[in-house]
């Protein structure tokens, strides 16, 4: 499932091992980084162009990655639930560098807005806790 206007090789869709890679298995929950290895979230779902809910799947179509979809999954794990899809950010598909047991971006961190409440709950929670501003010693 490649974007129509993806450059890379299809030899970039493989596994070390030669084999096509499975948006389960490759994908899914894998942590995901920025282009300084610094840590943005992890992969909760994929967008996909060309398949729509309700309707039968043509397999003889295209049906093409478009996004990956991150979101703060962690309340709706522990309350029970889920993330409404309103509220999940896309990493486009371009922006994806090379997937491996991480899912490497070719962006920064600040550059995507798929942190906010991370940031949010780090500068007006946990800022308040005494000690809460630097790391430990």
């Amino acid at each position: 499932m490649r974007p129509a206007s993806d450059p890379r090789p299809a030899e970039w869709y493989r596994d070390p091992d030669g084999r096509g890679i499975d948006a389960v298995d490759h994908l899914l929950d894998r942590q995901i980084l920025d282009r300084d290895g610094v840590p943005v979230s992890t992969v909760d779902d994929l967008e996909i162009d060309g398949v729509e809910l309700g309707v039968t799947i043509d397999h003889s179509a295209d049906q093409r990655v478009t996004a990956v979809l991150v979101g703060s999954s962690l309340l709706p794990r522990i309350f029970g639930g889920r993330m409404p899809r309103s509220r999940r950010e896309r990493i486009a598909w371009a922006d994806v560098g090379r997937i491996g047991t991480v899912v490497e971006v070719l962006v920064a961190a600040e550059d995507l807005d798929v942190g906010w409440v991370e940031r949010w709950v780090r500068d007006r929670v946990i800022a308040r806790i005494p000690g809460g501003r630097h790391a430990p010693e």
